[in-house]
């Protein structure tokens, strides 16, 4: 677990540190399965990694905001479903626990000279991933409406509940907040990034019993029921795309995003007129008179299956090292805040580089954290739509969490 941690903390200093059709990627013989989730900045790597596709190399792609349900029983089965499962700081923690993923040392030494040494995810000594991308969710705000609204920038949720009370009394928006508050893996990573900014740890010390059912718990839930005032009635259905669709929309004018939607909302594609020009990325707020970003820190990269064949795991890093290559990555500047030698940050990448110049934590990467966001997704679900308060929430997420920590011998 000690490794594990080391490798969550470097994060912000991955961060701070931060082709040709049929491109001869060097590629043996063999078979690349690509599972990841699905946005932009994976659609890049995918489509490049199929450059590499040849008369002896094939290359699929199966991009599916379900990865994380897939990704364990498809590398269980010998020989697995994929030979690459894309991952960030949570989703590879299965992975290793179960030893489904194989070390990439060797790979990286024949295929990775262009990976810089922050790339390289090491576990117990071992490289188990490579990361590719940072990511993290952050304000993104329309400064027209704003202005017109008198207000300053928000620095902090009081300032940025502050300014939705003031853009919905002048009239310029009926629901002026977003967030993705979906009962699921989304409304969990709302209540992290709030809990992170507070300051205060998941877990006692050393230990797997919670620390959440305190006063720092209830401050989060009071906060995003005060959001939840100012956001529309469907906001049960709000998940990343969704929010993106409404603030291109011209719905929202305050909202909490994901870094990796920057470059698809800054485009000029979908947004109706007056949004991209008046968009501003910007560190994520803090909260309750703390001084960190409301936001975990996420690397992105990928790993390679253990239940395939020596030569379709060369074939597969091969592809990958290819799909994350610096030609590409120049190519596509602002579909990431990329982590790749040579890589300029552009505007999409702002908010996410401020959030780790501004202390932003990364999320936990401790065996049983994944045990809490499933009790969070679901027990959380009736506070969200108003059937309970605060209290029985928290409640409710300590006794699902502990059941399942106990049948994960954890406690």
């Amino acid at each position: 677990m000690k490794h594990i941690l080391a490798a969550s903390v470097s994060v912000a200093a991955l961060l701070l540190g931060a082709g040709a059709a049929l491109a001869d990627c060097g590629a043996p013989a063999g078979s690349v399965r690509i599972l990841s989730n699905d946005f932009a900045a994976l659609k890049v790597v995918a489509d490049a990694a199929k450059e590499c596709a040849s008369d002896a190399v094939t290359v699929t792609a199966n991009q599916t905001t379900e990865h994380k349900n897939i990704q364990g029983p498809a590398l269980t089965v010998n020989p697995a479903e994929y030979t690459v499962a894309v991952v960030a700081n949570n989703s590879i923690v299965p992975l290793l626990n179960d030893g489904l993923i194989r070390p990439l040392d060797e790979l990286v030494a024949k295929y990775g000279q262009d990976l810089q040494p922050n790339q390289l995810i090491k576990i117990d000594g071992k490289v188990m991933a490579i990361a590719f991308m940072g990511n993290g969710q952050h304000l993104f705000y329309r400064k027209d409406i704003l202005e017109k609204a008198g207000v300053e920038a928000p620095k902090t949720y009081d300032d940025v509940l502050a300014a939705a009370a003031r853009i919905k009394e002048a009239g310029l928006m009926e629901y002026p907040l977003a967030a993705s508050v979906k009962p699921g893996w989304d409304l969990a990573a709302e209540f992290v990034n709030n809990y992170l900014s507070t300051g205060a740890e998941f877990f006692e010390p050393g230990s797997a019993k919670l620390a959440i059912n305190g006063d720092n718990g209830l401050k989060v839930l009071d906060l995003m029921r005060a959001q939840i005032a100012f956001m529309d009635p469907d906001y049960l259905t709000f998940d990343a795309g969704e929010i993106k669709n409404e603030y291109e929309a011209g719905n929202v004018a305050i909202m909490n995003e994901w870094g990796s939607m920057g470059g698809a909302i800054l485009d000029a594609e979908g947004a109706v007129d007056g949004v991209v020009a008046n968009t501003v990325l910007a560190a994520a707020p803090t909260f309750a008179g703390g001084t960190i970003p409301a936001a975990a820190l996420w690397w992105d990269g990928f790993t390679i299956a253990k239940n395939i064949s020596d030569a379709d795991a060369e074939a597969s890093f091969a592809a990958m090292v290819h799909g994350i290559s610096p030609a590409v990555v120049a190519a596509n500047p602002n579909a990431a805040t990329w982590l790749v030698k040579g890589y300029e940050p552009g505007p999409a990448a702002v908010g996410v580089i401020a959030n780790a110049n501004g202390g932003a934590r990364a999320y936990p990467m401790t065996p049983y954290m994944g045990l809490l966001h499933t009790a969070l997704s679901t027990e959380l679900a009736d506070f969200v739509a108003g059937k309970e308060d605060a209290a029985k929430a928290l409640a409710d997420v300590e006794a699902a969490y502990v059941a399942a920590a106990k049948e994960g011998g954890f406690l």
